[in-house]
C-alpha cells in the first residue's frame, strides 16, 4: 500500500511579511524603521544671535563653543587659533570636524577653554565643535558621529595611591 501525501500548497517565503500572509495573521509593524529613514532628523538648535552652542570635554579641559556662519575664523580665549595653539598638529585636530563634514571655512568659531594642557584643550574644542556643528546642521550628525567625534573621550589621568611613588609605580627597592 502506498501512502499518499495530503494536498497542501507550497508557498515561497521571501520576506517576513510573507510569513504573516501564509499563517493568516496581520503583518507586524517593522522594527527599527524597516524601509524608512535610519534615524529621525533632530531639530536645529540656534540661539537669538544665530549661533549654535555646545560644550566639549577632554581630560581635565572644558571648552564652551559657539559656531555661526562666517569666513572660517577660529577664536580661542580671545586669541586667534594660530596664536593660542602654536603647534600645527593641534590646529589640525581642531579643524577635523569641518573636514569630515566638508564645511572648511564656512563657520566662525568662538570658544573659551579652561583646564588641562594644550592637547586636552584641543581635544575639548574638537568635541565642542562637533557637537555644535551637529546642532546647527542636524543632517551632518551622522557624518560626524561616524568619524567618532561626538563621543567624549573619557580617559583621564589615574590618581596617585598612598604607598606608591606614582599611580602604580612602587618606590625603589633598596637591599641595604
Amino acid at each position: 500500500m502506498m501512502a499518499t501525501e495530503p494536498n497542501t500548497e507550497t508557498q515561497a517565503i521571501s520576506d517576513l511579511a510573507d510569513l504573516g500572509t501564509i499563517t493568516g495573521e496581520a503583518p507586524a509593524a517593522p522594527v527599527n524603521g524597516g524601509g524608512g529613514p535610519a534615524a529621525p532628523i533632530r531639530d536645529q538648535e540656534i540661539d537669538a544671535q544665530g549661533r549654535a552652542y555646545a560644550t566639549g570635554r577632554r581630560k581635565d579641559a572644558v571648552a564652551r563653543v559657539w559656531i555661526k556662519p562666517g569666513s572660517g575664523k577660529i577664536t580661542v580665549n580671545g586669541r586667534d587659533q594660530e596664536v593660542y595653539f602654536a603647534r600645527p598638529t593641534l590646529r589640525l585636530v581642531i579643524n577635523q570636524p569641518f573636514g569630515v563634514a566638508g564645511r572648511e571655512g564656512q563657520y566662525d568659531v568662538v570658544c573659551t577653554v579652561s583646564g588641562g594642557g594644550l592637547s586636552g584643550q584641543a581635544g575639548a574644542v574638537k568635541h565642542g565643535i562637533s557637537q555644535a556643528l551637529s546642532k546647527y546642521e542636524p543632517a551632518l550628525r551622522s557624518l560626524v558621529k561616524a568619524a567618532g567625534f561626538l563621543t567624549r573621550d573619557s580617559r583621564v589621568v589615574e590618581r596617585k595611591k598612598y604607598g606608591r611613588a606614582k599611580a602604580r609605580r612602587s618606590f625603589q627597592f633598596s637591599k641595604r
